[in-house]
């Protein structure tokens, strides 16, 4: 008999996946943003399970996956106005509202935080899942901690394996990265990731200009960490095509390839250049898959041209900072 672990279940069926939700397994599911890990929330063994595939800090908090806008209240202690706003505008819709937690919150989802981060995917597979559910879910990305974040069935399979119970395929994620988290537990609303919903949104929605975490004190919410997303290549990040052949050239003998939104001309027969990705919401819909196509290249490093941070631009400038400081193979030895 083989001793080659066998890969999870693979399905399109939503009630399969909800059926073992509910038996306490853990399920890949899609999202517009990126492919989720879930277990039942209210199961915290189930959701200890999360921790331990993905190898995650036990006090980084979880994002709670809800099937509509009215269970905020099921979740939250109190809903902040601005909470019932944003919701009632932007949900579904790739958007986190961070919120005080209510009692029955297990303490393994927040990581021991006085407050919990809800959000109604805009992804119909999700929404079924979660419907049929009919309680919460909780879900980071469906990858080990630190790495790319999923946006196939397939980079899911690949990343975990038979550590994941079932996956749930439903096709590429259209957003391609996650969910913006807006603090609404204080008297101004703080951005704490850029993310699906720009800043534009949320100030049309709230009348005035939103405010961004400056970096200072502990995380308090999923994505914050400074390395985060990370090939095993070395990213290397510059701001306009003119900046590439330096940074090419300062990276001396490596294999190296080239990210851009578009064509970078001069590039020598020894450089790999990656298809051009286009606008920034074409580029934050490919940004994971060019970065895990780096790593299948077997690229030592990959130069990024970043696009402008404005829009979901500000969202793929944030991951690739974060990822250009956690890249790299990991040490030996």
């Amino acid at each position: 008999m083989s001793d080659v672990p066998v890969g999870p279940e693979v399905t399109d069926d939503p009630v399969q996946a909800a059926r073992a939700l509910r038996a306490g397994r853990l399920v890949a599911f899609p999202t517009e943003t990126v492919y989720g890990l879930g277990a039942l929330a209210r199961r915290p063994e189930a959701v200890a399970r999360i921790f331990a595939v993905k190898g995650r800090p036990p006090d980084h908090p979880l994002i709670v996956h809800l099937a509509a806008a009215d269970d905020l209240g099921r979740w939250a202690s109190t809903v902040p106005p601005v909470a019932a706003a944003l919701a009632e505008a932007l949900w579904p819709g790739p958007l986190t509202l961070l919120v005080p937690r209510g009692e029955a919150v297990p303490d393994v989802v927040t990581g021991g935080r006085p407050t919990v981060g809800l959000r109604v995917p805009d992804h119909p597979v999700a929404l079924a899942v979660l419907a049929a559910v009919g309680d919460g879910v909780a879900a980071p990305s469906a990858n080990r901690y630190g790495r790319v974040s999923p946006t196939t069935a397939a980079h899911v399979v690949a990343d975990l394996g038979a550590d994941v119970d079932l996956v749930l395929d439903g096709g590429a994620c259209a957003v391609g990265v996650e969910s913006t988290i807006v603090d609404c537990t204080q008297d101004v609303p703080v951005v704490l990731r850029p993310g699906g919903v720009t800043l534009d949104q949320l100030a049309a929605v709230l009348g005035h200009p939103v405010a961004t975490w400056a970096g200072d004190g502990a995380p308090r919410a999923p994505g914050m960490h400074a390395a985060h997303y990370a090939p095993t290549a070395r990213l290397v990040v510059v701001d306009a095509t003119d900046d590439v052949a330096a940074a090419v050239a300062a990276l001396g003998p490596a294999s190296v390839g080239v990210l851009a939104p578009v064509a970078v001309p001069g590039l020598g027969d020894d450089v790999v250049e990656l298809e051009p990705v286009g606008p920034p919401e074409r580029f934050a819909h490919l940004l994971y898959d060019r970065l895990r196509q780096a790593d299948r290249l077997g690229l030592d490093a990959l130069v990024v041209v970043a696009p402008p941070p404005v829009g979901v631009g500000a969202a793929v400038v944030d991951r690739l900072a974060r990822a250009a400081r956690g890249s790299g193979p990991p040490p030996t030895g």
